[in-house]
């Protein structure tokens, strides 16, 4: 009975163990092929989107790779053309520089030229001045027996109808030729006899010396013809009471052919009280005068008032008289 007892308590526990270890391992087996399947085909579609969006962003790129060569094929044939431009310029730039260079050294030696020129012309530079004092004076200091030291000048022409009818193109010539004498000043100004200015604006002003204004009075003086009474005092008090400094250098010329008043005293000492002299005896202003001979054939009193009135107020303002004999 002991012994039948032992075996069957034996049998059963070893039936036991071995049925609970068969059951783990299905319960495993079941376990593992229910969720295996299920997480591989999550992965597989997870894979497969993000392939799918690989490709997509790859075929843009290759896309945006293409129209970047285009547009880099287009400007590289844009950049060639402005380069061959470019060099074109550069070509034309040389060429113009090399003229430019040329032209300087021909204006060098005209400029050269016109210093010689002026040095002849206009006696007295500031240096001089500042060097041997304002009386110094040498025998070359005239040009055609006017003195040219003067930094401004003023014109007073008559322009009356026996000067425009007989003598205006040789008036025209002779502001041209006087203009010449003098390379470069600091002002100019025309006005008639009457004291009438030739340019309006320029009233009470100093016209700038530069060759188009230059070109500016030759054109206006040909065709240029206010009222005028034949009598140069309005015209020279004016100039004298209005452009009158001390510290500058002027010379009135006085274009005329005859003098229709009737005391040149009277005009001498118009004149005089206007145009007064320093401590030196230097007169404000120099009076030059061209006579023009309009009358010379048939001469009257008022061709010889007229050279009389230029002769003495050019003597007494440190100025010049020049008598035409013939146009010329």
């Amino acid at each position: 009975m002991r012994n039948r007892r032992g075996i069957e308590e034996f049998s059963v526990s070893f039936l036991d163990v071995i049925c609970c270890g068969f059951g783990a391992i299905i319960l495993l087996l079941m376990i593992t092929k229910t969720l295996e399947p299920v997480l591989l085909e999550k992965s597989n579609i997870n894979l497969q989107g993000q392939v799918q969006e690989r490709e997509q962003a790859l075929f843009e790129i290759r896309g945006q790779i293409t129209e970047l060569k285009r547009q880099l094929v287009v400007a590289e044939a844009d950049l060639e053309s402005r380069l061959e431009a470019l060099d074109a310029l550069q070509r034309e730039l040389s060429r113009i520089l090399g003229e430019y260079d040329s032209l300087s050294e021909e204006q060098r030696e005209i400029s050269t030229e016109n210093l010689k020129l002026a040095a002849a012309k206009q006696s007295i530079t500031d240096e001089m001045q500042r060097l041997l004092g304002l009386d110094f004076k040498r025998s070359s200091g005239l040009v055609g027996g006017i003195t040219v030291d003067s930094e401004y000048i003023i014109f007073v022409i008559d322009t009356s109808g026996s000067m425009q009818s007989v003598a205006w193109p040789h008036v025209v010539r002779k502001v041209s030729e006087t203009l010449s004498i003098y390379p470069r000043v600091k002002g100019i100004q025309v006005m008639n006899d009457m004291g009438d200015y030739m340019f309006s604006r320029y009233q009470g002003q100093w016209i700038e010396d530069t060759p188009g204004l230059r070109q500016s009075i030759i054109n206006t003086l040909q065709t240029w013809a206010p009222f005028s009474n034949s009598s140069p005092v309005e015209g020279i008090t004016t100039a004298i009471n209005t452009y009158y400094d001390p510290d500058k250098r002027i010379s009135i010329y006085v274009f005329g052919d005859d003098y229709t008043g009737n005391s040149v005293e009277e005009v001498v000492e118009a004149v005089d009280r206007v145009n007064l002299a320093d401590d030196s005896g230097r007169r404000r202003v120099r009076i030059h005068a061209v006579g023009f001979p309009v009358y010379l054939e048939r001469p009257n009193a008022r061709v010889y008032r007229f050279a009389a009135l230029m002769r003495e107020l050019a003597y007494r303002n440190d100025g010049t008289f020049v008598g035409l004999a013939e146009y010329q």
